[in-house]
């Protein structure tokens, strides 16, 4: 039994190993061991700790173990059934995440309605937590409360927690108006690392704040006779990137001018919650914002974010693989518009209602109703541009579109540099995808699917298009290790089940 169990947690660590695009000399070198070791363990002939398997897990962002839990998470997916009914869209991931940091601004009270409860959530929270915010699911945990300290104690953050967000580097913003010197984690040898970094710093030095990446953190002294003036032009029209502007901008005593900024929608939800705490913002939904910031920010707040437009894209590529009729309501149509417009290109057979309100009162919102066509690829590449262009995280989902259309359909994802790799996973199942290059692959339809048995990526989106994928294929497949899709999704499989797939959850360690 014991030989039994160290080969199944060897053959977890191989796979995720492998996905992340990694040799077995590269994990050595994380764990500080050598390349022997990490062969014997992945083959399950050397006894390993719990410590052992969460170092191991850290370095590959994967979930081996679950600590409480009998073993990391799968599913279990019956596919060739089709979905029927309607289903709603969750509050947007990105835009709670957002709000969460900028909740960092105000000494009041906030509460924010619907948060998404995902893995990634979670995480933030426990960071707030472990420097001293108060936190509480309210109103039988569909909304939350943030109560800040007076002082934060950063000395006790929880490394673990921030490195596993991703999100950690929004602190940054709010952070440099409450104390002059402080540090960060950040996820050492994260690829988009060296990417992400200095277009924040380009725009947060105007305000001040001095950074330097050592020894696993980021170590950060404001200089407060430094102040911005003169507009602040992004390098990048990045999210983050102009959501740590705006929350550094938020508390600045004058006026800031933001170019080049980022117009999606998290970032529009971030300005409305700035609004609610008193802050005018000038320009929301274009690329210069002018912000008339507050030196102190102290009210008690009560803010909505809005639906997730990738998670409404997430379904109705759903509808589209499996050939379903479905509605999908309370869809933010802002921020799917060009999304449609290629999928009529295609053929895609679909109507809307009327336009209504989000509960914060600006976010526009339809119910689309998806059903069965014939697709034809469409004759231009797919690929994602700024908004109000084709959303990156959207691009994803077009190759399982793409795999169920007839043709050739180019997908030039551009902005990573391995999620292309990952979407060609897909020839597991069935799948006719030629990768071209790290960010390009060539997608042949239609796929006759078939049923496997396979790691999951470690990439959200591509995650969740293989389970799409498994949800079209007749018989039954497995999708091991879904730690990813719960950092960006709430009760997927149980939420898609309730639409008429057939999909369980298990653990087997």
């Amino acid at each position: 039994m014991a030989d039994d169990y160290l080969v199944r947690i060897g053959k977890l660590i191989r796979d995720a190993r492998q996905h992340r695009g990694w040799t077995q000399s590269q994990l050595a070198e994380a764990l500080n061991t050598s390349q022997s070791a990490v062969n014997r363990i992945e083959r399950g002939n050397q006894n390993i700790s719990l410590e052992m398997i969460a170092r191991i897990g850290e370095a590959l962002d994967s979930e081996i173990v679950s600590l409480g839990y009998s073993g990391p998470m799968h599913l279990r997916v019956v596919g060739g059934r089709r979905l029927s009914g309607a289903i709603d869209v969750k509050t947007s991931k990105n835009a709670c995440v957002a709000l969460l940091c900028a909740s960092l601004l105000n000494k009041g009270r906030t509460v924010l309605r619907r948060v998404a409860r995902i893995e990634e959530v979670y995480r933030l929270l426990e960071v707030l937590n472990s420097i001293g915010v108060r936190t509480r699911w309210i109103n039988d945990g569909t909304d939350l409360e943030i109560v800040p300290p007076a002082e934060l104690d950063m000395e006790a953050i929880d490394a673990e927690a921030a490195v596993r967000t991703r999100s950690i580097i929004m602190f940054l913003g709010p952070l440099l108006h409450r104390m002059d010197r402080f540090r960060l984690p950040y996820a050492g040898g994260c690829d988009l690392g060296t990417r992400t970094i200095e277009p924040h710093m380009i725009a947060l030095r105007r305000f001040g704040l001095d950074v330097a990446a050592t020894e696993g953190h980021y170590h950060a002294v404001v200089d407060r006779t430094v102040r911005p003036n003169r507009p602040i032009v992004l390098t990048e029209r990045g999210d983050t990137v102009t959501e740590n502007a705006l929350l550094a901008a938020a508390r600045h005593d004058g006026v800031t001018v933001i170019r080049n900024a980022s117009s999606n929608y998290m970032v529009q939800d971030l300005c409305f919650f700035l609004e609610a705490l008193g802050v005018r913002v000038e320009g929301i939904g274009t690329t210069t914002l002018t912000v008339h910031g507050m030196p102190v920010i102290d009210a008690d707040v009560d803010y909505s974010p809005s639906e997730d437009p990738v998670e409404a894209m997430s379904l109705l590529a759903a509808a589209v693989v499996t050939e379903s009729e479905l509605t999908v309501r309370r869809v933010p149509i802002e921020f799917l518009e060009i999304e449609l417009a290629v999928l009529e290109e295609m053929g895609l057979d679909h109507d809307r209602t009327p336009e209504y309100f989000a509960d914060n009162g600006r976010t526009r919102l339809v119910d689309l109703t998806v059903r069965p066509s014939k697709l034809e690829a469409p004759i231009d590449k797919i690929h994602p541009m700024p908004f109000p262009g084709l959303n990156i995280d959207n691009v994803p989902f077009f190759a399982a579109i793409a795999a169920s259309a007839q043709g050739q359909t180019l997908i030039h994802d551009w902005v990573y540099d391995n999620r292309a790799i990952y979407l060609t996973d897909l020839n597991r199942l069935g799948g006719r995808l030629q990768l071209l290059d790290p960010h390009r692959v060539l997608v042949e339809g239609p796929t006759r699917w078939r049923a496997a048995e396979m790691m999951c990526p470690p990439a959200l989106r591509p995650a969740v298009v293989v389970l799409l994928a498994m949800m079209a294929a007749e018989g039954t497949s497995v999708l091991r290790n879904v730690y990813v899709i719960n950092r960006g999704y709430e009760d997927l499989a149980e939420r898609l089940n309730s639409i008429g797939a057939q999909i369980e959850i298990f653990r087997d360690i």
